[in-house]
């Protein structure tokens, strides 16, 4: 995979609590299932590293975003899960909308037909 430009970068770090919130929506996971469902679902664009992931997930849980628990991992290994709560769920819709605003705005600016 091409390695990632610095505009890459800060645009995943502007979205990336947005993207484990709603990945978390699925059920809970821990950091690399989360790491690895964003990427799937990005088709690879996105890649995200651990050392953007786990600080991102410890800030969402000092906020009360999401909660966590240890639990076995899919080849049985320790491993800390991630569970959305409900004020992630309301924060989430909150950058949901808030994402929606800004790509439509963003689109009126680059000369965007409608976009939604």
């Amino acid at each position: 995979m091409p390695k990632k430009d610095q505009s890459d970068i800060e645009m995943l770090r502007g979205t990336l609590d947005m993207m484990i919130l709603r990945t978390l929506v699925g059920g809970d996971a821990h950091g690399h299932t989360i790491a690895k469902i964003i990427e799937r679902g990005s088709e690879d664009v996105l890649e995200v590293e651990q050392g953007s992931l786990y600080p991102a997930l410890h800030r969402l849980e000092d906020r009360g975003w999401v909660s966590s628990y240890w639990g076995a991992s899919e080849n049985n290994r320790k491993a800390k899960f991630y569970r959305l709560t409900v004020a992630g769920k309301k924060q989430l819709l909150r950058e949901r909308d808030r994402w929606r605003q800004m790509t439509r705005a963003i689109g009126l600016v680059m000369g965007e037909e409608s976009l939604g």
